[in-house]
């Protein structure tokens, strides 16, 4: 029986914890950090550091041989329509950052997915899955596949995200994460605004997707103790760096 994908176990409701990775990380080296078995998948960060497309490449590729799915929060939030040209790059899964405007998960959707449910363009030898599990399938069979496959997420980061979310978290958005830090920015702009801390917010959020598929993730590294305040909250997916 084949493994249940990256998707399916955040859908499920598994408690997964990504690592906090760097491109610059060997193969050899990412091997040595995932023989303790404690990250689920990586994550990495193209908003807030330098990042080259052929360092993209071979780390994808390097992490697919071991098994490992990666996600990249991709530089900007309008970049959203540029989500397909990183995951041809070999991810598995893309963050759009600082969301606010339905428009934006609307080209997030287009170019994440490939038809029925959107609009990718066919190509990239990098893709994920071509070495693997969907090696061999012809066109169809695998956008069939990857659109059951591709994780994507955004990125609250503000009180305008937070009021809106059910109209920004739309179907084919698998988590929604928070950013702390510059939602604390946000809300001290807005001194007027009824929810007066992140973690309000947090459970607000929680609160108004209850009756859905879609998990929530914290978007920065935490401990053991605040974990444990975060999944009473309903979040699933957290971050970590190397140990």
């Amino acid at each position: 029986m084949s493994q249940p994908t990256l998707r399916q176990r955040i859908t499920d409701g598994e408690i997964l914890v990504a690592l906090r990775g760097s491109l610059a990380t060997t193969k050899q080296e990412l091997a040595d950090i995932w023989s303790a078995g404690t990250y689920d998948y990586i994550w990495i960060d193209a908003q807030h550091t330098p990042y080259s497309e052929e360092q993209m490449v071979h780390y994808c590729a390097a992490a697919e041989e071991l098994g490992i799915d990666v996600q990249l929060r991709i530089p900007h939030t309008r970049h959203a329509y540029l989500v397909g040209r990183f995951l041809d790059l070999g991810f598995s899964a893309v963050l759009v950052p600082e969301v606010m405007e339905p428009e934006t998960i609307d080209d997030a959707i287009s170019y994440a997915y490939y038809g029925p449910i959107g609009r990718r363009s066919w190509g990239g030898g990098g893709r994920r899955g071509l070495q693997g599990a969907a090696k061999g399938m012809d066109r169809l069979a695998y956008a069939a596949w990857w659109n059951d496959y591709v994780v994507l997420a955004i990125q609250v980061e503000s009180v305008e995200a937070v009021t809106n979310i059910r109209k920004l978290a739309k179907p084919g958005v698998s988590v929604v994460t928070f950013g702390p830090n510059d939602l604390s920015f946000n809300l001290e702009d807005h001194p007027d605004y009824p929810l007066r801390s992140v973690d309000d917010c947090m459970r607000n959020v929680a609160e108004q997707l209850q009756d859905t598929d879609i998990r929530l993730a914290m978007g920065t590294p935490t401990t053991d103790a605040e974990r444990e305040k975060y999944l009473k909250m309903g979040v699933t997916l957290f971050q970590a760096d190397a140990t």
